[in-house]
């Protein structure tokens, strides 16, 4: 009896010692947190009544990376300095007070979401109150309202280099495409969307459940891909990922699902819970009600997911997995109190587990430009910050790296490797001798002038629908004069014959 109180006494201490302790936690060695040192933790709290957080986002920019946004069900936006020394005498209240910016009461209901746009000047708020706000976060004042949802709006994602256009994705089955620069008038804040999609991911034997109807046919994530025009959405419903062009919004471009490996109908009642993608847009992950997270490469959408990882527990739509920048390492939530970190290169290992949570952990999410950094909250009221060491990093090499080191090719490398090319004739003398300054790969690619792409863009507004679904020049192949990639690149069949493919296929239909 007295054995039984000495543990209980000693796990007691466990759950509240403050996660700033550089000791180690459990007897045994394993892959449990090894390589990784906890920052500190804060509660999230107001007026002394503790909230749960629902989400949470560094700043963008490097210079204000250190500040990580909370978002939590009362409504409440606060914004904490992650560099800030968490004593490990400190209870998290107190943690919480020494380390915070500023907070304000963004909406009356729960915040789903959030999104940096702008240099860090400005936020993106989505709401239980149907709406989202964008903020000036210097001021705390609400600048525009988007209103056009008639359900919670569960995800939001901005144009990945005009961050006036933003996505969103609700509970009520659409998802929107918005321009925060169109409201009514000068002196009218409110925003109406571009377009809407109702009824984006449904399936015709609609399944009840205990969250109710709604949920089946929520749309859970959305994300604004690189290529600049193309969208990628996933819903409750089933684990398909579709994807559109959003100059034609009446029918996904393709879609992408995990391949069957049970009958069909249990295979479509496993929805998704969030989408992520990496710095390069290369690799999306999708964080799957059946416990895994699936990795695809963008480029390869008809293969289904290129790696599935498994050891964490999904039990609701709450948690939340997101790859890292560099596309190196997957960190997710789980239901079962821990947060576990893979190596995309290695799939088949067994995840690292941070433990130190009392619940549920649900929204993740890594620093863009301080290498390692991670946070992580749960409904334990709690949001803790974490440090993998930069030897996780030294041994290993992400896609994503190697393919911005190709890319960038330096100068000196390059006069070498045209200086070793055999001269076969006059020309290519003539060639080699002259100076590379004007060499074409030392400009700036025309994917990257942004005056010259709005240009573009506009000149291909003007095609028609039916000229959009006859030619392959849409989301994923653009035409010859805008000189860049996007998805439709990568999937030339019209989509008339890939709905016809898709209703033949057993694994990837929502019926």
């Amino acid at each position: 009896m007295e054995t039984s109180r000495s543990q209980s006494f000693f796990l007691d201490l466990k759950l509240r010692e403050v996660n700033g302790f550089r000791v180690r936690k459990r007897p045994y060695i394993g892959n449990d947190s090894l390589g990784f040192d906890p920052i500190g933790a804060v509660a999230i709290e107001h007026d002394g009544e503790p909230s749960p957080p629902m989400a949470l986002s560094f700043c963008k920019t490097s210079k204000n990376a250190h500040i990580l946004a909370l978002a939590d069900e009362a409504g409440y936006v606060t914004l904490t300095d992650t560099r800030k020394k968490l004593l490990d005498n400190a209870s998290f209240q107190e943690n919480a007070e020494k380390s915070k910016v500023t907070e304000w009461v963004a909406h009356e209901n729960a915040v789903f979401d959030l999104c940096w746009i702008k240099d860090d000047a400005n936020m993106l708020t989505a709401s239980g109150d149907q709406s989202i706000k964008i903020w000036d976060t210097q001021e705390r004042k609400c600048i525009r309202a988007l209103l056009g949802h008639t359900g919670s709006i569960k995800s939001i994602s901005c144009h990945p280099s005009n961050q006036e256009l933003v996505v969103s994705g609700s509970r009520d089955g659409s998802f929107a495409v918005w321009d925060t620069r169109c409201s009514k008038s000068v002196h009218n804040s409110r925003v109406q969307p571009l377009s809407i999609v109702q009824e984006a991911h449904t399936s015709s034997g609609r399944r009840r459940c205990r969250r109710g109807k709604a949920e089946s046919m929520s749309i859970t994530s959305v994300l604004y891909l690189k290529d600049e025009v193309s969208l990628a959405t996933a819903g409750a419903v089933d684990s398909i990922i579709k994807f559109w062009d959003t100059r034609y919004l009446k029918a996904p471009v393709t879609q992408a699902c995990p391949k069957s490996e049970s009958s069909t109908e249990e295979k479509r009642l496993h929805g998704i819970s969030s989408l992520s993608q990496d710095l390069n847009g290369m690799f999306i992950t999708a964080s799957c009600m059946d416990h895994r997270v699936y990795l695809y490469n963008v480029l390869q959408l008809e293969k289904g997911p290129i790696k599935t990882f498994s050891g964490g527990r999904t039990e609701s739509f709450f948690v939340k997995s997101a790859i890292s920048p560099d596309a190196a390492h997957i960190l997710s939530g789980s239901s079962d109190g821990n947060a576990y970190i893979w190596q995309v290169d290695k799939p088949q290992m067994d995840p690292i587990v941070l433990k130190s949570h009392d619940g549920e952990v649900t929204a993740v999410n890594w620093c863009p430009s301080e290498m390692g950094k991670v946070a992580t909250c749960s409904d334990d009221f709690t949001v803790r910050l974490w440090n993998i060491q930069s030897s996780c990093y030294s041994n290993m090499r992400s896609p994503s790296s190697l393919r911005k080191r190709v890319r960038a090719l330096p100068r000196v490398e390059r006069r070498k490797l045209f200086a070793d090319e055999p001269s076969n004739s006059k020309s290519n003398e003539d060639t080699n001798s002259r100076t590379p300054i004007t060499m074409p790969e030392m400009r700036t690619p025309e994917s990257q002038k942004k005056l010259s792409f709005s240009f573009e863009v506009k000149q291909d507004l003007v095609r028609t629908p039916e000229a959009e679904t006859r030619s392959p020049s849409s989301v994923l192949n653009p035409p010859s004069s805008l000189k860049r990639k996007t998805i439709r690149d990568y999937f030339p069949v019209p989509f008339n014959k890939l709905s016809t493919a898709k209703s033949s296929s057993p694994e990837c239909t929502d019926q």
